[in-house]
């Protein structure tokens, strides 16, 4: 439906068909998009302080009314880490390639947590936002982005931990650190892939809504979260690094630890299902978001 947007000074004036110094009173027009390719990448830039503004808010709404507050973010990875330890380390006897398992794990839940936090969030994110889709125009898009932004935020609170792990346990850096800011970006566009997907046909079929807690719990297990990946048989790991999460989180472990150089194919399968997944999702995405407003 193309819509028509006019000064607010000119409104009356429009009523009566009225004109400015003879000419025409200026309008302009918004159509929905031609093409699914059309991305509207200049518009969200436009709109930059609306995505600010979304995820200062989830932030605050986050932790307003806590005791502890920010405290979460770094006591839900460590108790995990508490409980994977006892568990699958005292118990299970899962090996950790060497490495003592408190950091083993703790360095793959971080990644994961961050991923699992985003996508809970985003798959949800536009039925969540209904009554700012139906009043005003902007960039659908910015929703399921700034739901993918926000949790960075816990995930630096709880990367302070594993700073005084790795001094606690003599982990010193090496160059692979470098190529951290790289498997993060890798988590998050995971997360936004998968994200844009979920709250897509969530808009739809509030099923979806159900289904994300689900999908995240199974999705942990078939993860070297808890175990390591020398565990996978040989002749299943192609197929276990169709798993885009698979790539993030060995890559972050040698990247914090550097003690096993992960699979650069293994990671290449990861990397290129996740660029599949996040231009189908954005291609989707555009497709549906023409009914958005109508549906939700």
């Amino acid at each position: 439906m193309d819509r028509t947007e006019t000064p607010q000074e000119d409104i009356a004036a429009i009523g009566k068909g009225s004109k400015r110094s003879g000419k025409p009173l200026p309008t302009v027009s918004i159509q929905p998009q031609r093409s699914i390719f059309q991305l509207d990448l200049k518009d969200i830039w436009h709109f930059r302080e609306l995505l600010y503004l979304l995820i200062w808010r989830d932030v605050k709404v986050r932790y307003k009314q806590t005791v502890i507050g920010a405290a979460w973010a770094i006591l839900q990875p460590f108790m995990t880490m508490v409980v994977f330890t006892m568990v699958f380390s005292k118990f299970a006897k899962v090996p950790s390639d060497g490495i003592p398992y408190p950091i083993f794990s703790y360095t793959a839940l971080l990644p994961w947590n961050y991923f699992s936090q985003a996508l809970s969030r985003g798959g949800v994110s536009l039925v969540g936002s209904s009554g700012l889709i139906s009043k005003v125009y902007f960039p659908r898009l910015i929703i399921p982005l700034s739901s993918v932004i926000t949790p960075l935020v816990d995930f630096l609170l709880a990367f302070a931990i594993l700073i005084g792990m790795m001094v606690w346990f003599r982990f010193t850096p090496t160059l692979g650190v470098l190529a951290l800011p790289l498997f993060i970006l890798l988590a998050m566009m995971t997360a936004l892939a998968i994200g844009l997907w979920s709250c897509a046909l969530h808009v739809q079929y509030r099923d979806v809504g159900y289904l994300i807690p689900f999908v995240i719990q199974i999705w942990m297990y078939a993860t070297p979260v808890a175990y390591p990946l020398s565990l996978v048989p040989d002749r299943w790991k192609l197929l276990y690094s169709l798993n885009p999460m698979v790539g993030v989180v060995e890559g972050f472990r040698w990247a914090m630890l550097g003690r096993t150089i992960p699979d650069i194919g293994l990671m290449a399968v990861s990397g290129s299902v996740v660029l599949v997944l996040l231009f189908t999702g954005l291609l989707y995405f555009k497709r549906m978001e023409r009914t958005f407003a109508d549906i939700i």
